[in-house]
């Protein structure tokens, strides 16, 4: 993802200022308009708390973190910094959560309907479920639909994402569905939530400002 957004960074205005890793000096990002974050769950809440507290505007892409959101709008509040945080950058998971809501939101008082909820992606992902699969389960409570969901998992080669939500009862199915092609939608999504973060003040999440 890294090198992704360092590639497509022109074309959003920005040029790359520090590249850090693990065991990174906070200082080297001094002067940074703004940070993209994407590393691992353990590491995540660290460099939120470090890149508050040099008030460098952030958008974390990282999944698996979100134990720890309230630490983070702890550390972002008293920095005085900005944050955007996100299951999934991608501008059709976005579209995508939005359409789960509605259809879980149309079933709710449709009890012959069960549901599922399934991804895969590749072999070296940290988390499963994904934070995206989670994110979508969260949108159908969020709308209502408070039966069983049975969720489920896969982790092969090289797959960049595909996740599923099904609603099936003894007359029809309905499933809805999202392939992400490559990662690059989510560096995308990134960079436009890196346009729009410097200056501002507080934690937000990505859907919440397409």
């Amino acid at each position: 993802m890294g090198k992704l957004i360092e590639q497509l960074a022109p074309e959003y205005g920005f040029t790359v200022h520090a590249r850090v890793d693990v065991g990174y000096d906070p200082d080297a990002l001094k002067g940074s308009d703004v940070a993209i974050e994407f590393s691992t769950p353990h590491a995540a809440i660290g460099n939120i708390e470090s890149l508050a507290a040099l008030r460098i505007p952030t958008v974390v892409g990282t999944t698996g973190w979100l134990e720890h959101l309230d630490r983070a709008r702890a550390a972002v509040e008293k920095g005085g910094a900005g944050l955007v945080w996100a299951a999934n950058f991608s501008i059709g998971v976005n579209v995508f959560l939005r359409a789960v809501h509605e259809t879980a939101r149309l079933l709710v008082n449709e009890p012959a309907y069960g549901s599922w909820a399934w991804e895969i992606h590749h072999n070296t992902k940290k988390d499963a479920p994904s934070g995206t699969l989670l994110a979508l389960v969260n949108e159908m409570k969020a709308a209502g639909y408070h039966r069983n969901i049975d969720i489920s998992s896969n982790r092969a080669g090289a797959h960049p994402g595909t996740h599923e939500i099904g609603f099936d009862s003894a007359a029809d199915t309905i499933t809805l569905r999202h392939t992400a092609r490559n990662r690059e939608g989510f560096a995308r999504g990134a960079l436009k939530a890196a346009q729009w973060i410097p200056g501002k003040k507080g934690v937000f999440e990505f859907k919440e400002i397409l």
